[in-house]
């Protein structure tokens, strides 16, 4: 949720770091440490009918780790084998930095290891919500900087990926709450999403919340889905409740025509994420955002986020959303 137009200029130097790597299509992520994900990754698409047939759970995890397993193997190891695997050849690509195919991941595989050998994708959450899977991450390409908050949403068909989105930002020396933007600081302090069970509520407690706040500019809403105990880890808004109605306050008086369109929702337990287009002002191209919430007890407790200038030229044609 940005709170300012000061933001959205932080956000030009991960765009250049990104065309570096010659197109970032996939930011890359560090598998899952469970036998579960190490198990369906190792499974390849043969086994994917088998993960599939035991049912929405079993199929959900295939889909985790794969979305992992390929990520850490093009990124961290330059493997093109895993992309034959499991990403389809007519992979669509909505990084405006990348064309369409499998055939672009593979090159970039290659690039990326070649120029940053100790690169590495420290995955922080990962959820699945029907055939999307979304994961948040910390990338580092050089070891000792502070790398980039990077969300990516990927597409499965037929047990490959078949389509990705994503946004990123450059991660800041110092934050307005005092918050990281990868930790969980509300109990249990824990990455992995709540029980399955609760997924259906939590969305759609969210989707009413992000209407109210976001598309109505209804700052009421903070009082009726957020709990007293709110942590915020975008790095320009102070924590707490109030530190969200001062940020989000400001920002809807400074940009009073602000339109957010929500694109998709991906929820899985207690984490829901939301894929919106910004726009500040008509004419503009707005920004990529994703919002990660987490939901304790029929509240909004925390909440992550990054955002992403829309460019003015893409490498395909398929938009960021």
């Amino acid at each position: 949720m940005p709170p300012t137009a000061s933001v959205r200029r932080a956000f030009v130097a991960f765009a250049a770091s990104a065309a570096v790597l010659g197109a970032a299509a996939v930011p890359a992520v560090a598998a899952p440490h469970t036998a579960s994900a190490a198990s369906a990754a190792s499974a390849g698409y043969a086994g994917y009918a088998g993960y599939a047939g035991q049912g929405d759970s079993a199929r959900l995890g295939y889909q985790k780790a794969v979305a992992a397993g390929v990520l850490k193997g093009v990124f961290e190891r330059g493997d093109t084998a895993v992309v034959d695997r499991f990403v389809r050849t007519d992979y669509i690509q909505h990084n405006p930095l990348a064309p369409d195919g499998a055939e672009t991941l593979k090159n970039l595989a290659v690039s990326v290891h070649q120029q940053f050998p100790d690169a590495e994708y420290d995955i922080k959450r990962v959820i699945s919500e029907g055939d999307l899977v979304l994961v948040h991450s910390n990338v580092v390409l050089t070891p000792g900087t502070r790398g980039s908050a990077v969300f990516d949403i990927f597409r499965f068909q037929g047990g490959k990926i078949a389509e990705h989105w994503d946004a990123g930002q450059n991660v800041p020396e110092t934050t307005a709450n005092g918050n990281d933007m990868f930790s969980t600081v509300s109990r249990p302090r824990t990455e992995a999403p709540g029980s399955r069970r609760l997924t259906a509520y939590n969305k759609k407690l969210v989707t009413a919340a992000v209407e109210q706040l976001l598309v109505r500019k209804d700052l009421s809403a903070l009082d009726r889905y957020w709990g007293p105990e709110y942590h915020q880890h975008n790095p320009n808004i102070a924590d707490g409740v109030a530190g969200a109605k001062a940020g989000l306050g400001a920002y809807f008086k400074a940009f009073p025509q602000l339109s957010v369109s929500p694109k998709r929702i991906v929820a899985e337990g207690d984490l829901v994420a939301v894929h919106s287009h910004y726009v500040n002002a008509p004419g503009e191209r707005g920004q990529a955002v994703v919002d990660l919430f987490r939901v304790r007890n029929g509240k909004i407790v925390e909440h992550w986020d990054v955002l992403q200038d829309v460019p003015a030229t893409s490498a395909n044609d398929n938009t960021m959303f």
